[in-house]
């Protein structure tokens, strides 16, 4: 999938998306209750999102932004022959 194809896409969701937007006003309640079920959805997905990766990176470098030494990698080295 190429760089084009893909903005087109997502401008095409973003349109669809407004259109829903803009006739939600005058939708029913089940409309508006799922697409409140759906937005409420999405919002969840990138705040866990958010969670996991900001987890990851506190566990990684810490919280004064120093890596931790007990997660540090060590580098396995051959033993020397005599």
């Amino acid at each position: 999938m190429s760089s084009e194809s893909f903005l087109k896409e997502i401008q095409a969701i973003g349109e669809k998306f407004l259109l829903k937007l803009q006739k939600l006003p005058k939708a029913d309640p089940v409309e508006i209750a799922s697409f409140s079920v759906v937005l409420l959805f999405i919002v969840t997905v990138l705040v866990l999102t958010v969670i996991a990766c900001s987890c990851c990176c506190y566990s990684c470098c810490g919280c004064d932004g120093h890596p931790d030494p007990r997660h540090r990698k060590s580098q396995v080295r051959p033993a020397a022959r005599s």
